[in-house]
Parts: C-alpha cells; structure tokens; sequence
C-alpha cells in the first residue's frame, strides 16, 4: 500500500499572520495517517519552517532553478532549498508551462536538479480542455512526463508525478474519479516501463479538489493523494481533505 501523500499550493497567497493562522489551525487539525505537506511562497519558507517545528507536516517550494547557483537574477537553487530543509519543490505546474513558458525540458532539468540536491521534484503533467476535447490527453501527458523519465533515467522512481488537468484548476471543474483514475493508470503504466519502483511512486490528482470529493478521488487505485490549491489556505478545508487521505 502507498500512504497517501496532500500538497498544498498556496500559490501567490498569503502574510505572515495569515499563514501563522493557518500553520496553528492545521498543527491543531493533525496529525493524520498520510503524509502532509506545504508548499509555499518563498519569503515565507523558513516561518514556514520554524512554525513546524516538531510537527510531522513537511514544507516545500512551489518552483527551482535549473541551474546550480551563478547570475540568474530572481532564481533560487535547489541548493537553497535543501539549506533550509524543503523536502519537497513542484515543478512543471501548468501555471509554469504557461505563464512563463516552461517547455518539458526545463521541467525535466529542474527536476533533476532538485533531485541532485535531495529535494523531491512534484511534477506537474496535464492537459488543456482544447487538448481533452480534441482526444489528445493521453498524448500530452505521455509526452510531458517522458521528457522526465528521459532526463531522470534510473532516478525517475524518486519523484512525485501529479495529474493537474489544466481545464479543472481553480475552475471548480474536477474530473470525475473515472476519469481522473484513468490519466493516472495511464501514468502508471508508463512509470512501469522506465522504473522497477514505479509500484511505490506516488501519482497525486490536482483540480479543484475540496473537502466533498476527496475521499471517493482517493479511492482510486492509482490516485496516491492531491496537490491542492485552493482549499489548501483554510485550515478546516486542507484537514479535511488530510483526514479523507487517511482513510
């Protein structure tokens, strides 16, 4: 059995008296029977740190650099991130793909790197709605995560893979658990041809989950657990859904 693994994303949210309410209401909330995790702005990763002290939640970032340190103005290394005790760096989200046009080889490359410096990399693969109604999903995720499997070689069973279909996040929009169980049997099997540990590796879902529809997406075989956005900045929403990995 793989425990389930909940990432928050809090994305460009958050003050440090928000998050300090939000870090209390989840130490009070836990511990749960899954691992639990926080990624999350970096000016705020070593409060971060410090407010889980002694607590089982482990924090992370929500990108890296590609390079090992030099002049790359505004970037930070996974060196840096290893130094304050992330565990855990997403990268690929498609909010990267997009917005700052992360192609599959830099995702590859920063994942990499995090690996090098003991960070696990939380990949993000996922397709458009234009690319699900076009019957192309399976094609794109097989594409974004191969460009990983290629780069990782014999480390590729060390990363969290996570299914985000672009269409579902922050839309309110989820895929139902068929379909979401589908993209991830279809991840799984081709972590099964690059890896004899693709059996252990976790493989999350993202979009629009919340409290409602956790347990029955978790339900899944294939679905280890959820990178959360949104419902990750209240404290009662993130343990609920904690609570529902658990279980």
């Amino acid at each position: 059995m793989r425990k389930k693994l909940v990432v928050g994303n809090w994305k460009m949210h958050g003050s440090r008296a928000a998050n300090a309410q939000l870090l209390a209401g989840l130490k009070e909330a836990g511990p749960w029977n899954a691992d639990v995790a926080v990624c999350v702005p970096f000016p705020y990763i070593a409060e971060t740190a410090l407010a889980l002290t002694g607590t089982a939640i482990a924090y992370g970032a929500q990108d890296c650099s590609s390079h090992e340190q030099g002049a790359y103005t505004g970037e930070v290394s996974s060196a840096m991130l290893q130094d304050i005790g992330c565990r855990y760096a997403i990268v690929g989200h498609s909010e990267r793909r997009a917005y700052h046009a992360e192609s599959d080889q830099l995702v590859a490359d920063k994942a990499k790197a995090a690996l090098a410096h003991g960070v696990t990399p939380i990949v993000c693969v996922g397709e458009t709605r234009a690319e699900r109604e076009a019957g192309q999903t399976e094609a794109v995720v097989k594409r974004q995560l191969a460009a990983v499997i290629h780069t990782l070689g014999h480390c590729t069973g060390e990363m969290v893979v996570a299914y985000e279909p672009v269409w579902a996040i922050g839309t309110g929009l989820t895929a139902t658990p068929a379909e979401a169980q589908a993209v991830h049997a279809v991840l799984r099997a081709q972590l099964h041809a690059a890896t004899d540990k693709s059996g252990a590796m976790r493989i999350l879902y993202g979009g629009s989950v919340k409290a409602d529809n956790a347990a029955e997406l978790f339900s899944q075989p294939d679905i280890d657990g959820g990178l959360i956005g949104g419902a990750s900045l209240k404290a009662g929403d993130f343990a609920a859904i904690c609570l529902a990995a658990a279980h």
